[in-house]
């Protein structure tokens, strides 16, 4: 990077910018290499303006580089000498799948790359240049764009072991590289726990070249289906094709079918920052007899981490295409921003590097995914954020009574007034006395702005409120003791869920009692303030905008956005009595949710985000959490939240 990087280009006001080449008139380019343009031209890094750009994506389509390939495209050395912008390909990086061609398939390209940067698949480590090119996973043309399937680990059954502990099902090839690790798999299988099956019958002319074994072969593969397999497989195994990395991979990975790689001096994806040994079992092509007695002596214990690893790799870099080129761009970053970068255990940790921005902070205690790796507990103080949109005409106002009880909490570090009125905010002498400091800031009309990573912030724990939330202190200091318990998720009071509209065909949004919920309204809830930063700084500005023009959805979007990153549900917490509409004081306004087009753009919300998600990151829960001896038959003296149960 110090030899053949430009940093200078970084260094501007504009910081990391991706340029995207523009097509050329008639230009083929593969559906795959279309997914990888889309990836870079919808993230937060793009730019179309090349002066301001510290990173360069061809458009031509250098994914395939096998020459006897319809996908090949021809003459890529001398269009790209024509561009004004290659500079013998600093600071570019160029994307491929595919290298060579028979018989030897070997790592050329067809053109020379200059000093750009590799980001390839099968890349053998003796021409990869550590902390300068990318591996990349092999991924085929049906690969998603966005989102792509959980992997297959639901639960973790004790003992982990599966039906068959070994499997493969692939091509073996008769003639040429590759040939002799797929030729000699027949060895290991024993038609039991191990099952290890090859077919001949591929490609033109197969019987050509067939051998005894041929014939065999094919009749066994037949007997086994390799979804069955690969369902009920503890080990999978991921041998060189023509080349040494092979779709196996990814499938394994998905499948929580821990990979035994059998292809010597493939540098795996993404090796400058995932730690692969805690998920996969490196084998050696020359000791295949090896494999069955070392995967035997792998214990319980070590079979339950490495396939919870493959689930967490899978699903943080590997399930979508938009996945695959984001890890690479912020690899790229994170070499040119060393000073603010993410370390090995934000890498290779839940809930994975894309959505741990360093920028934020590069140290660990600041996040609420580490407390346990940390041994350490959340911090004993929050910030109350209230979202104002009437103006003060009387001091018998909700918002009077609610900043009297928040700061009657021994927990409230401060209160902050996001003052969203159309009307100036009144002087400070207007407000009440407080125990605990008062800032009122300037919202500028964005309901988004009650997201914004405020400097004033320094508690870990935010409690957002509504102008009209009705709680008690008791109801408010419950709340902050079940978020400091779960401090990744948004814990809360108000309600909501999704649901699957089947006649409809898109989702839908309903405020009904039922016994299950998805959503926590955050007019009264508890999240930690990271996500404020990822709110601001990892969703698109589109959906932000969607919200400000709306007036609506900025709380189903952070909900969104926190269960995306989790998994999980957020926590609904005992109430003491429902949210009941307050008659509106004159001079304020209608509340927006009286209105039935509030509830109409809601419902539309929901199916505009999981659209850019590429799933419905939302989940269920049926899960409150009430003090202990709530509503027990025992005296109120020994009740530590008494209050709780007055009607």
């Amino acid at each position: 990077m110090d030899t053949c990087f430009d940093f200078g280009r970084c260094q501007t006001q504009s910081g990391f910018r991706v340029y995207i080449y523009p097509p050329e008139k008639g230009e083929r380019v593969s559906e795959s290499y279309r997914k990888i343009l889309t990836s870079v031209s919808e993230s937060r890094y793009y730019t179309s303006d090349p002066r301001e750009a510290c990173l360069f994506v061809l458009g031509i389509d250098t994914l395939d580089r096998d020459q006897l390939s319809q996908q090949f495209v021809p003459n890529v050395d001398e269009r790209i000498r024509g561009y004004p912008l290659w500079n013998d390909g600093r600071n570019h990086v160029i994307f491929n799948l595919y290298s060579g061609t028979w018989p030897n398939y070997t790592e050329d390209l067809g053109f020379n790359v200059g000093q750009a940067i590799l980001a390839k698949a099968s890349l053998n480590t003796e021409h990869f240049r550590p902390g300068f090119d990318i591996s990349i996973p092999l991924f085929s043309k049906e690969h998603p764009q966005k989102g792509g399937k959980r992997g297959w680990l639901v639960r973790n059954s004790v003992p982990p072991r599966r039906k068959y502990l070994l499997m493969f099902k692939g091509k073996r090839y008769l003639t040429g590289i590759g040939s002799d690790t797929r030729n000699a798999l027949h060895h290991i299988h024993n038609g039991k726990d191990i099952v290890s099956l090859t077919t001949c019958r591929h490609g033109k002319d197969w019987e050509k070249h067939k051998d005894a074994r041929c014939d065999h072969d094919n009749q066994e593969y037949e007997r086994f289906d390799y979804q069955e397999l690969l369902h009920n497989s503890t080990f999978c195994l991921v041998p060189r094709g023509r080349r040494l990395g092979s779709f196996r991979f990814l499938e394994s990975l998905q499948a929580a079918c821990i990979p035994v790689l059998l292809s010597n001096g493939w540098e795996l994806p993404f090796s400058d920052v995932i730690q692969w040994n805690q998920a996969v079992v490196e084998g050696d092509e020359r000791l295949l007899l090896q494999v069955p007695s070392t995967v035997r002596a792998v214990g319980i214990d070590r079979v339950l981490a490495l396939r919870q690893q493959t689930q967490t790799l899978w699903d943080a870099y590997f399930s979508s295409v938009d996945k695959i080129v984001l890890t690479t761009l912020e690899i790229i970053k994170d070499r040119v921003y060393s000073h603010i970068s993410r370390n090995k255990l934000m890498w290779n940790a839940l809930p994975g590097g894309l959505l741990v921005l360093p920028e934020f902070s590069t140290h660990l205690a600041h996040y609420p995914f580490y407390y346990l790796h940390l041994g350490i507990s959340p911090g004993l103080e929050f910030t109350a954020v209230i979202h104002a949109t009437s103006p003060l005409v009387s001091q018998s106002q909700p918002i009077m009574k609610l900043l009297q009880v928040v700061s009657k909490s021994k927990y409230c570090s401060q209160i902050i007034i996001l003052w969203n009125s159309e009307k100036s905010p009144p002087q400070r002498s207007k407000w009440p006395p407080m125990p605990v400091p008062l800032t009122v800031t300037d919202g500028r009309r964005k309901t988004s702005s009650r997201f914004l990573p405020h400097a004033a912030i320094e508690t870990e724990a935010v409690l957002s409120l509504d102008e009209d939330t009705v709680l008690l202190t008791s109801e408010i200091n419950f709340a902050f003791h079940v978020w400091r318990s779960f401090p990744d998720r948004i814990v809360g009071y108000p309600p909501r869920s999704h649901f699957w509209d089947p006649v409809k065909k898109a989702w839908g949004y309903t405020s009904k009692w039922t016994n299950e919920y998805s959503i926590i309204l955050t007019g009264a809830a508890f999240y930690h303030r990271y996500y404020h930063h990822l709110f601001s700084h990892y969703l698109p500005s589109s959906l932000r905008a969607l919200v400000d023009h709306s007036c609506n959805c900025e709380d189903i979007l952070m909900n969104f956005l926190v269960s995306s990153v989790t998994h999980l549900p957020p926590v609904k917490v005992a109430q003491r009595k429902q949210y009941k509409e307050m008659p509106s004081l004159q001079g304020t306004k209608m509340a927006p949710w009286a209105n039935p087009e509030h509830f109409t753009q809601r419902q539309e919300c929901v199916n505009t985000f999981s659209s850019w998600f590429g799933y419905m990151p939302l989940e269920h829960s049926q899960f409150r959490l009430d003090p202990v001896l709530f509503k027990d038959h025992v005296s109120v003296l020994r009740k530590r939240y008494k209050d709780l149960e007055r009607v």
